[in-house]
This record gives C-alpha cells, sequence and structure tokens, in this order.
C-alpha cells in the first residue's frame, strides 16, 4: 500500500520563507514522479513544481527562481523550498507520487497543508 504525508506548511509574513516535505511510504515500487500542486478557494488546482526520476525539474512560471524542488532518494522523500512569499502563494500544497507498478503506472496524493502568506 502506497501513503504520501505533506508537511511544513503554515503562516508567514510577505517575503518569508517556508519548506514543505512529502514523504512516500511505496516499499519496493519505484517511483517515476514527485509533483507539487496547489489549490485556493475559487481557483483550479495547479502544478506548481515538479521532479521526475531523472532529476530534471520544472515549475509554473509564477514561483521560478522563488521556489525549489529536491529529494532525498534514500528516505523517499521530497522537499519544496519556498522563498520570497507573496499572498498569491496562499493555498493548500498537496503532493503527487507517480508509481511504477507491475499493472502500470498510478498516481497517490497526500491529504494536503495549508500555507498562508500574510501582506
Amino acid at each position: 500500500q502506497v501513503h504520501v504525508v505533506e508537511s511544513g506548511g503554515g503562516l508567514v509574513q510577505a517575503g518569508g520563507s517556508l519548506r514543505l516535505t512529502c514523504t512516500a511510504s511505496v516499499g519496493k515500487l519505484r517511483i517515476l514522479l514527485m509533483e507539487w500542486y496547489r489549490q485556493s478557494p475559487g481557483n483550479e488546482r495547479k502544478m506548481v513544481a515538479g521532479m521526475t526520476a531523472s532529476g530534471r525539474k520544472y515549475y509554473k512560471d509564477s514561483v521560478k527562481g522563488r521556489f525549489d524542488i529536491s529529494r532525498d532518494s534514500a528516505k523517499n522523500t521530497g522537499f519544496l523550498q519556498m522563498n520570497n512569499l507573496e499572498p498569491e502563494d496562499t493555498a493548500v500544497y498537496s503532493c503527487k507520487v507517480r508509481v511504477d507498478h507491475e499493472v502500470g503506472v498510478h498516481d497517490y496524493w497526500g491529504q494536503g497543508t495549508r500555507v498562508t502568506v500574510s501582506s
């Protein structure tokens, strides 16, 4: 059974920083992809950062230069370092992990962690 848990959210002032953590319990299965999404009331859920198994990183344009995605492969743990936070970054942030099963790939989601940025 695959289990994904996010942590690290909180309330910060504009210009501050937070580091989110995504821990994936996948047993011996292979992680193909890890992505971070965010959703605020009245808006669609949007991808903000991702990292492939080969190490390629990609970001939503509005967070480029401010956010950095990384991983600790030995612990199946990913991180999202968020700097120079803006009120527009306020949202629930969720981690999606894509896992290679014998029957095909499947995506697993954590419960989300809330980030609030005050002006």
